[in-house]
């Protein structure tokens, strides 16, 4: 890295209100602070001692790293070597329906200071990706990343596993019936009558795929088959439940490897 490299910081708003993102590289050592957020983030490279009102810790490559608001703590580089870490940062009440989903009580904290889980770390990524889509949030998703990376950070047993294959079915025939719906989480797990993270769960093991992540394979489907037919690539995004065609264009050549456009002209020349 240079040396501008190694003290670089970059904020920016997400699709969320109240979810601000930054990305840092530093070898700075940080003093002891306070936030009136929520901090959860990701260690990417290097190393670094701190520390906190939950004890004094060290996060490494791959590790979850979080702080309580108003929590004071402190970020001391290992042998004074740069890190790279990548946090989200939550007001209090961007975090409070996931926590009621999860069943943790009104003015929770986060239990783990650092948590080496790579389920997790692959949440935060997931949910980071998610988050920076700003032109076509899906809500369905930022919610199911979001509780998948805060409940194991809470400290408390994970939700019994669900397998209820009517509850499963409800939520997946609303999804079947109308895949353009934005129907949300708590929509489905209300139809189904369990909990929204139980529901993510079961459902996942039923399917193979988390509700958002089946929604989108039926919305792809459900505009191939109008593609065939002869509809116009803007009119089948809008129907198909994409934000616009650009949006559709890129989830489908992520899937089939080739463009809307490409298969609409293949059915034309059949």
């Amino acid at each position: 890295m240079t040396a501008a490299e190694t003290d670089r910081f970059d904020a920016v708003a997400t699709a969320r209100p109240g979810v601000l993102a930054v990305r840092a590289a530093s070898a700075r050592q940080f003093g002891r602070h306070t936030h009136d957020q929520f901090g959860v983030g990701l260690v990417l490279d290097g190393a670094q001692d701190s520390a906190s009102g939950r004890g004094e810790v060290r996060a490494e490559r791959g590790e979850i790293i979080t702080v309580n608001p108003n929590e004071v703590h402190d970020g001391r580089p290992i042998g004074g070597a740069p890190r790279v870490w990548s946090m989200l940062y939550f007001d209090p009440e961007a975090l409070a329906a996931s926590f009621a989903r999860l069943g943790a009580p009104a003015g929770s904290e986060i239990a783990h200071p650092v948590l080496s889980d790579a389920r997790a770390a692959a949440a935060f990524r997931a949910l980071s990706h998610a988050l920076h889509d700003r032109s076509a949030p899906d809500d369905l998703a930022i919610e199911t990343h979001l509780l998948a990376l805060i409940a194991p950070l809470l400290g408390r047993p994970p939700a019994r596993r669900l397998i209820q294959a009517d509850a499963v079915q409800r939520a997946r025939q609303r999804i079947d019936d109308d895949p353009a719906a934005a129907t949300s989480l708590d929509e489905l797990a209300a139809l189904s009558g369990i909990s929204p993270f139980a529901l993510i769960r079961a459902f996942r093991a039923a399917t193979g795929l988390p509700p958002h992540a089946y929604r989108l394979q039926r919305r792809l489907q459900l505009a191939r088959g109008m593609i065939a037919g002869g509809g116009r690539l803007a009119d089948v995004a809008a129907a198909a439940g994409f934000a616009d065609q650009a949006h559709l264009t890129r989830h489908f050549v992520r899937a089939y490897g080739l463009s809307p456009g490409r298969l609409a002209g293949v059915s034309r020349e059949g």
